[in-house]
């Protein structure tokens, strides 16, 4: 199997092009279950990239926000 490429992907609620940031493999699951709450509550949060860097999110500014796998070759929703 080939090894997974978590990011992160937020799409603004201004618009443009979605921000990407590579996760680590072990933040995946733990993030991916609390983004529906840092949505709804519009807070404020802060995680750590792959490379070891802190980026903190105003999730009041995000329309949408979902990991996945940047090995994935189609991006067709509610599809795997």
């Amino acid at each position: 199997m080939a090894d997974t490429k978590p990011a992160l992907i937020l799409h603004l609620a201004a618009g443009g092009e979605p921000l990407v940031f590579a996760l680590p493999t072990e933040e995946e699951t733990d993030l991916e279950s609390k983004l529906a709450k840092f949505l709804k509550a519009g807070s404020v949060e802060t995680f750590r990239t792959k490379e070891g860097a802190e980026v903190t999110v105003n999730f009041a500014q995000v329309a949408v926000a979902y990991v996945d796998d940047l090995q994935r070759k189609s991006k067709v929703f509610g599809l795997h």
